[in-house]
């Protein structure tokens, strides 16, 4: 699939189309149950409806980074920073940088840094609380491995959560991306990992709240 495609789909409107059929589903089972006269039933599948639909909200966000700033992948707090010995697809000494999404944060994944991507993995694994150590290793994941034109290595982790079932990622190896760009999301709950060169200048510290493609994570050096 070529970088065209891929932003074909993403024609923009405020929410993530992926989000439609639970959207649609709780919506005409609501209306259902009114026909119906359950009117208990009803209001509850409405709260419902309306929980889903701002789950998959897909905000505008406005990207004010300098040069060599990385920007924040997903929405959510700050769970860890770090530096680790190596990461699955480049195997070089990194900072890692990890994002915890509630149920109540924007679940939408944006590009931390212009350039090409070089790599995909996914795994399949365990669906264990995205917020504890565990779930980096052990949970079901998606590595995504952009290079930058001056040669930098990105990588980030899509990883899926205790009630996430589903990680979507719309562009293919090869494809240039844009930082800020949307580029996939994660049902329900989940983390990101980021893992840029060791070097790098952590912006950012646990508990700090982000925002997918607006926050600055780091300078790179």
């Amino acid at each position: 699939m070529g970088a065209g495609s891929f932003r074909d789909k993403r024609t923009h409107i405020p929410f993530a189309r992926e989000g439609l059929p639970f959207v649609l589903m709780f919506a005409f089972t609501t209306l259902i149950l009114a026909i119906l006269g359950w009117a208990l039933a009803a209001g509850l599948f409405l709260v419902m409806t309306l929980l889903v639909g701002h789950f998959f909200r897909d905000p505008e966000r406005v990207l004010t980074a300098d040069p060599g700033d990385v920007a924040a992948p997903a929405d959510g707090r700050v769970i860890l920073v770090e530096r680790v010995a190596g990461t699955l697809l480049t195997q070089k000494p990194s900072l890692k940088i990890s994002i915890f999404m509630s149920v109540l944060d924007v679940h939408v994944n944006r590009i931390p840094i212009s350039g090409t991507i070089r790599g995909l993995h996914y795994r399949k694994g365990r669906f264990r609380a995205a917020q504890t150590s565990r779930s980096s290793s052990e949970n079901e994941q998606n590595w995504v491995w952009i290079q930058s034109e001056d040669g930098v290595d990105v990588t980030l982790t899509q990883v899926a959560g205790l009630i996430a079932r589903r990680i979507v990622c719309w562009p293919r190896v090869g494809d240039r991306v844009i930082q800020g760009e949307r580029f996939g999301l994660i049902r329900f709950g989940s983390r990101v990992d980021l893992y840029v060169p060791e070097e790098s200048e952590a912006l950012v510290a646990p508990g700090d709240r982000v925002c997918a493609g607006e926050t600055i994570l780091c300078r790179l050096k």
